[in-house]
């Protein structure tokens, strides 16, 4: 896998270079500003950029908003943004073109090394990938706020692990039931949340997008 990491802290920086390294991915660019992740995803066509929220000029959202413009220029570009605290506003901002291949974790999921590659990983296939952190903190804010509210207690947990990109069997093992249960379970999500079946949107992904705008405060 071939991936442009972009994080304005040298130690972070080199700690991921070699952490990526050494989990069999090829770093064929390590940036810490917005032109230079631009100029690089450009000029390497990764197979997945990394990428730090606030980054050099601005140090606001640049990475988050670098990381955008770049996959409207290459749409379903895989990003991974890293952040420091859960921002709710930038989840959003990811899945709002609904093509998946989005991951938004927070800094100290990077300390777990198996959780963090495992991550890119899905990513980099098409997955969608949010911080549990996150979750939690959108869950709590979201409990009597419809269409959510008319999920089912077990329903929110499915769509909370869906969120953090289980797939149905992995929902399964999590939550100690058949994958034939989850897919029950999905489906009263789908439906509950107004999703009609379609061969040309991802509901998983617009399944989310609808939690996340739900819990808007």
């Amino acid at each position: 896998m071939r991936v442009v990491l972009a994080e304005d802290l040298y130690l972070l920086r080199d700690g991921l270079t070699h952490l990526l390294t050494a989990h069999g991915c090829e770093v064929v660019a390590a940036v810490e500003t917005g032109p230079e992740l631009a100029e690089a995803i450009e000029e390497h066509s990764p197979d997945l950029a990394i990428v730090d929220v606030r980054l050099p000029p601005t140090f606001t959202d640049e990475g988050l908003q670098t990381a955008l413009e770049m996959r409207r220029k290459r749409p379903g570009l895989p990003v991974l943004v890293l952040s420091q605290h859960v921002e709710q506003l930038y989840a959003r901002e990811l899945l709002a073109d609904g093509a998946g291949a989005i991951g938004y974790l927070l800094k100290d999921r990077v300390m777990n090394a198996a959780q963090f590659v495992d991550a890119l990983r899905r990513v980099a296939d098409g997955g969608t990938v949010m911080d549990p952190d996150v979750i939690a903190k959108l869950l709590a804010g979201s409990a009597n706020k419809q269409p959510l509210g008319a999920l089912t207690p077990r329903e929110r947990e499915v769509l909370e692990l869906m969120a953090e990109g289980c797939s149905n069997a992995a929902i399964g093992q999590r939550l100690f039931i058949g994958e034939g249960a989850v897919g029950k379970h999905t489906a009263g999500i789908f439906a509950k949340l107004g999703l009609p079946v379609s061969d040309d949107t991802n509901r998983r992904v617009l399944a989310v997008i609808a939690y996340l705008n739900n819990a808007q405060p």
